[in-house]
């Protein structure tokens, strides 16, 4: 039964309505997949058992009874830990959010429960989804399925490791600043941005307000679009959702006989996304990519986007000072970790447990976001960000005036080493560089396998990113790649247990 885990979700939907496939069995594989996993890669903070289970059996009742809720149904699946839900803990992987328990569930858990799709677990992820290694984690570092002395990115490093080790046919993540890309490459599976607003953010616990969506990790991009199918649509509890209805049809069908699969596509090529800092085997294999989508009949073009550069300094003023004001709620006093000593003044309790419950990483971004806001340096700060910001999105409107999709690296190395980037913040933070202008500007991009380092044998990922509410064009020019190359349909073997990994097609 472990061997279906390593089957696409749209394929397991299909053996699930052929009934060749029971949802219970397949449950307990993956949750037998899960506990087997964690102690190597530590993907899960809660393994959801009882609650799967009869999750597993309500849906198959349904399915009997000529009842199939959508595609997916009776895919075993897992979220992020900063995305609620109802009666299992969300921790956003941090001690000041330890034993909290929400009442009601985020919208997309909603629809994914809606859809038939079982939640086997939360997963581990960077505490509040603040950091690139999921190494600031409360819980302890999750690893790279690849090779478990390495990082497998963050903050989404949980789910993207979830699917890699073939786990979880899908996962969902979130993304302020590339934090379910970067995991995506690092581990070598498929991860997908929505645009802005595409994808309800309620019930998303957030860090970021204007940058953070939520969005799939799967294997590929047709699963991605299959999810995507899921959770789009306009939800009136959040007031920044659109009416966006994503329609998977289209990458449905893409056939991989076709020769001509992109023929019409312009895609972009920014020079400053191959300048210093990047390693050469992640230049060479993105590049070897370009050369794929050419031979698909896409007309590949290299130009200039000095834009690039800004972005980094942008996002980080910007991210830190909404996290700033998003986490001052965290108090420890009206849910989470509190002081248990009486008699404690109340400025000096809150001081006592924000101090023992936030982690060093959350405190450096809650610093630099409050400087940011101060009446000092506002103007200097956060005024001139939102101007780069804005300056950016115009950058990007001129692009695609041009361009249908633009190709970057996702990351500029692959797969840290664990402690490796601990002490340095400023490289952790200058490893966003493809990621976050994505965010600033609100498009849709994803990130998806295009071959392993010359290196150290570690997968390498590419970014396509679209204009907003392009979505289905970039999940399609992504699908047609992959029609056309095996990288995603590679695994590491053995590395959940702590043994050697290596490829498998």
């Amino acid at each position: 039964m472990n061997d279906y885990l390593s089957y696409s979700a749209i394929k397991l939907g299909g053996l699930i309505q052929s009934k060749q496939i029971g949802v219970a069995e397949l449950t307990r594989a993956a949750i037998e997949a899960a506990k087997e996993s964690n102690d190597g890669i530590n993907a899960f903070i809660t393994i959801n058992e009882e609650e799967a289970i009869r999750q597993a059996r309500r849906v198959q009742s349904l399915i009997d009874n000529g009842d199939t809720p959508s595609k997916l149904a009776g895919v075993p699946c897992a979220v992020k830990d900063n995305i609620s839900t109802r009666g299992t803990p969300t921790t956003c992987a941090s001690r000041i959010l330890g034993g909290y328990t929400p009442m009601y569930d985020a919208t997309v858990v909603e629809r994914l429960r809606a859809a038939g799709t079982v939640m086997i677990g939360k997963l581990n992820m960077d505490e509040f989804a603040m950091g690139s290694t999921t190494e600031t984690s409360a819980y302890g570092s999750a690893r790279n399925p690849w090779d478990p002395s390495r990082c497998p990115g963050g903050s989404s490093g949980g789910a993207a490791a979830a699917v890699a080790a073939r786990v979880a046919p899908f996962t969902l993540g979130s993304d302020t600043g590339g934090s379910i890309r970067q995991p995506a490459a690092f581990c070598g599976v498929t991860g997908f941005k929505p645009t802005y607003g595409a994808v309800s953010r309620w019930g998303l616990i957030a860090y970021g307000s204007s940058l953070d969506q939520i969005g799939p990790i799967a294997k590929d991009a047709r699963d991605c679009a299959a999810v995507m199918t899921i959770l789009s649509g306009e939800d009136k509890r959040d007031g920044t959702s659109t009416p966006f209805e994503f329609d998977d049809s289209s990458i449905a069908n893409v056939n991989a006989d076709s020769a001509d699969l992109l023929v019409g596509l312009r895609v972009g090529v920014p020079d400053e996304a191959f300048e210093t800092g990047l390693d050469p085997s992640v230049r060479a294999r993105t590049l070897e990519a370009a050369d794929t989508l050419s031979n698909l009949g896409a007309a590949v073009e290299r130009f200039s986007f000095p834009m690039f550069k800004y972005a980094v300094p942008a996002y980080y003023i910007i991210a830190s000072a909404e996290a700033a004001s998003n986490l001052s709620r965290y108090d420890g006093i009206r849910y989470g970790r509190g002081v248990a000593e009486p008699g404690l003044p109340l400025d000096e309790a809150i001081i006592r447990a924000r101090s023992e419950g936030f982690g060093r990483e959350v405190k450096r971004r809650l610093m630099l976001g409050n400087f940011a806001l101060s009446a000092g340096y506002y103007d200097a700060y956060y005024n001139k960000a939102l101007q780069a910001k804005a300056l950016l999105c115009g950058a990007f409107d001129a692009a695609f005036d041009r361009f249908d999709i633009l190709l970057t690296p996702t990351a500029p190395t692959t797969a840290m080493r664990l402690g490796e980037s601990l002490d340095d913040p400023l490289t952790m933070y200058l490893g966003d560089i493809y990621t976050v202008p994505v965010n600033l500007a609100g498009l849709p991009a994803v990130s998806l396998p295009c071959g392993f380092s010359d290196k150290d044998g570690m997968p390498v990922g590419m970014q396509f990113i679209g204009k907003a509410f392009s979505d289905v064009n970039v999940l399609r020019a992504a699908a047609a790649y992959q029609s056309a190359t095996d990288w995603h349909q590679c695994a590491p073997v053995s590395a959940a247990k702590g043994g050697a990994a290596y490829a498998t097609v």
